[in-house]
Parts: structure tokens; sequence; C-alpha cells
């Protein structure tokens, strides 16, 4: 068994429980897909975001097809903040809100 010298911090991690996972979210654009550059107060709001960690009861539910890295789009509207980094992406997502998995056909890398 290990212990963190005095004065050192243990590195911290979040585990959601429950039927939830840590989502972070991708960064929102300043920019259209037309190439517009938006003022700074003004962003196209993202819900799009990779899978940081799932919990153990949706990694055995074979009804949530998602793992660890996928891309997902997800309904906000119950995500919870995590003030866990100064930028404050990270959310606990009830895994019915993660509406759509993105992904390739095999064989394609991005």
């Amino acid at each position: 068994m290990s212990r963190a010298k005095p004065g050192v911090s243990a590195l911290e991690t979040v585990e959601p429980v429950g039927k939830r996972v840590l989502i972070r979210k991708d960064e929102d654009r300043k920019v259209t897909k037309v190439g517009i550059h938006l003022p700074d107060k003004m962003e196209i709001p993202t819900l799009t975001g990779r899978i940081v960690a799932v919990s153990r009861q949706v990694e055995r539910d074979e009804d949530y097809p998602v793992k660890q890295y996928d891309k997902v789009l997800f309904n906000p509207r119950h995500a919870i903040p995590v003030d866990f980094e100064g930028d404050n992406r990270l959310f606990v997502v009830p895994v019915e809100d993660v509406v759509a998995v993105f992904r390739r056909p095999a064989g394609e890398t991005e």
C-alpha cells in the first residue's frame, strides 16, 4: 500500500455512479461552418463530447452501447458540471441523455 508524501496531494479522479457517464464537452465553436468568425461573447453551443469514464452499471448493461473515448451527442438538460478543472468542460450526464454515438465504418481511422 502506497501513501502520498506529506504536502503532495494524490491525483483525484471522478467516477460516475448509477446510470451515468462522465463527458468532456467539446469546445464551443467561434467560427461557423462557412467561415464566419463570431465575436468573443457569441459562441455556437456544442452538445458533443468524448466519454471520459463510464459507470460500472452502464458498462455491464448491453442496452447502452457506449464506452470510454466514444464521441457522443448529448442533451445537456440534466448534465451536472464537475468543478474539477479551470475550463469546466467535464459533466456527469445520465446515460439516457446520450442521444447518439458517432461511429466510423470498420477499417477507417480518424
